[in-house]
């Protein structure tokens, strides 16, 4: 029998608890449960009035994993979505995740969060720029270090502010706050610095997507602000082998070479310590024009 628990009100089924989902350390759903529960309040500010898109490994990262953007068959009623048309389907909806009940919810689908950089009542107009710095083996983390305090340094010069966080993989994001500004000119943006990132540092970097252009060299993906396109959101578990989190990282991480790989069990602690860093980008008093 599905057990049933209740949620600020709300009443959810959460089923098969003890399935395990990440093998390499056995953890469970129910441990995946707990730790959206106790993260909630750092997660949902990033999450909330943002269009969802899932990743979802159900049976763990050696399953069957699909992307989805449809609000899945079962959805309660009392889960907001929003409207998000797209050229095949003007009618499209997604799911919104702005509260516990909801994020509980979609966390009993074993999911990865994924948001665009705008939100649901604007658009293709984004808030927030980002950059995915996607390491080519046998480049790594070292790599993405270097890039990213590149990136933080330029940034500065245009007046901008840049926050970092782990992928949840191989790399890092570095994020930006800005004033709402459509995403092509954000886009546009986003690779002349990608561009110029590769004429500064021409072993390092690579702006362009081919496979064949990246052994060895950081690729800065910029295309993920693009309106279409979405990131995986801070603080979400990754469909991988270990239970790994793209989490908050400050700049002294980063430039000190400290690890930079945490799992489900860092959170609470990293949340004690230093709070959610990267409560800025969800300031709007920290968002700064683009240039």
């Amino acid at each position: 029998m599905t057990p049933i628990t209740e949620v600020a009100g709300r009443r959810l089924p959460l089923s098969n608890l003890d399935k395990v989902i990440h093998p390499a350390t056995g953890t469970t759903k129910g441990e995946i449960l707990h730790y959206y529960a106790i993260t909630a309040d750092a997660l949902l500010p990033h999450l909330r009035n943002r269009p969802v898109s899932f990743l979802r490994y159900p049976d763990g990262p050696g399953g069957q994993l699909f992307f989805t953007k449809n609000p899945p068959p079962g959805t309660p009623s009392w889960v907001r979505t929003a409207p998000v048309p797209h050229s095949d389907d003007p009618g499209a909806r997604q799911i919104v995740v702005d509260d516990l009940p909801s994020l509980m919810w979609a966390a009993n689908l074993v999911v990865e969060f994924h948001t665009p950089q705008w939100t649901a009542d604007a658009p293709g107009v984004a808030d927030r720029m980002v950059f995915d710095l996607d390491p080519g083996a046998p480049a790594g983390i070292a790599e993405c270090r270097t890039v990213a305090l590149w990136l933080r340094e330029r940034l500065a010069a245009d007046g901008l502010g840049a926050y970092a966080k782990t992928s949840g993989s191989k790399g890092l994001h570095v994020l930006v706050p800005i004033e709402p500004t459509p995403s092509g000119e954000v886009s546009a943006y986003a690779r002349g610095l990608a561009v110029e990132g590769e004429a500064a540092l021409p072993r390092l970097v690579v702006h362009r997507m081919p496979r064949a252009l990246r052994p060895g060299k950081v690729f800065v993906d910029h295309s993920q602000n693009a309106a279409a396109k979405t990131t995986a959101a801070p603080y979400t578990l990754r469909a991988r082998a270990r239970p790994t989190v793209s989490t908050p990282v400050t700049w002294e991480e980063i430039a000190e070479g400290r690890d930079l790989a945490f799992e489900l069990g860092d959170i609470a602690a990293r949340l004690d310590r230093h709070g959610d860093l990267l409560a800025p980008l969800t300031d709007p008093a920290r968002a700064r024009p683009l240039p």
